[in-house]
């Protein structure tokens, strides 16, 4: 794995000074531990950092981040991914609401009428509406959704060290899978066929370590 200058150097301090908190590395790195969280999640995934709670990171051998990158850049999306969860822009917010919870996710990804990704919603959107003044089942799901180009996504042959990243770095539950296309007018769209999620990783990882 080819670390970028910021990766490195955090390597070289938790080398001299692990264990270390992430507080700490970034008092050394002058910077904030939101601005580390991307970076470290890339190197403990990846096997060059070792993290234990209430103790900090301490570093692994060379050859043991080796293996463990080498073993977690077999897998892409493809492997881990999930059904999505859609609904229509015209979807009344209530509706939304009830589709979250009957599907139990965190996020629902909202389509135009051509069937392409046109936005997403989250459970803190929803948790947020349902606590104004607006009519819930009247209002539709496209007034308060995040919409394009606003949307992280990822690709079937995306590597799961990097889509971790964009979890962490962006503080998301979940990004939509999609297939790009170009439309009519040059446009960029995309079809949503699946789901990569907090979830989805973990149980990777789970069944990395149980084999």
């Amino acid at each position: 794995m080819e670390l970028n200058e910021r990766q490195g150097k955090i390597l070289d301090i938790v080398k001299k000074h692990g264990p270390i908190t992430g507080e700490n590395i970034a008092e050394m790195l002058d910077v904030t531990r939101a601005a580390l969280r991307p970076d470290l999640a890339v190197l403990t995934m990846s096997g060059y950092l070792d993290a234990k709670p209430r103790v900090g990171y301490t570093y692994k051998s060379d050859g043991m981040a080796n293996k463990i990158d080498k073993l977690l850049r077999q897998y892409r999306v493809k492997d881990i991914m999930s059904m999505a969860v859609v609904v229509k822009e015209k979807c009344s917010i209530y509706d939304a609401i009830v589709t979250l919870f009957v599907e139990d996710t965190g996020s629902i990804f909202v389509l135009d009428n051509e069937g392409y990704l046109n936005g997403i919603v989250s459970r803190k959107d929803l948790l947020k509406t349902t606590l104004g003044q607006a009519d819930i089942h009247k209002v539709p799901v496209s007034v308060i959704m995040t919409r394009m180009p606003n949307i992280i996504t990822a690709t079937v042959d995306d590597m799961v060290v990097e889509v971790t990243k964009k979890i962490v770095e962006h503080e998301v539950d979940s990004l939509p899978v999609v297939k790009c296309f170009i439309g009519t007018n040059n446009e960029e769209k995309y079809e949503v066929v699946g789901r990569v999620t907090k979830t989805n990783i973990a149980r990777l990882l789970l069944d990395l370590a149980c084999k």
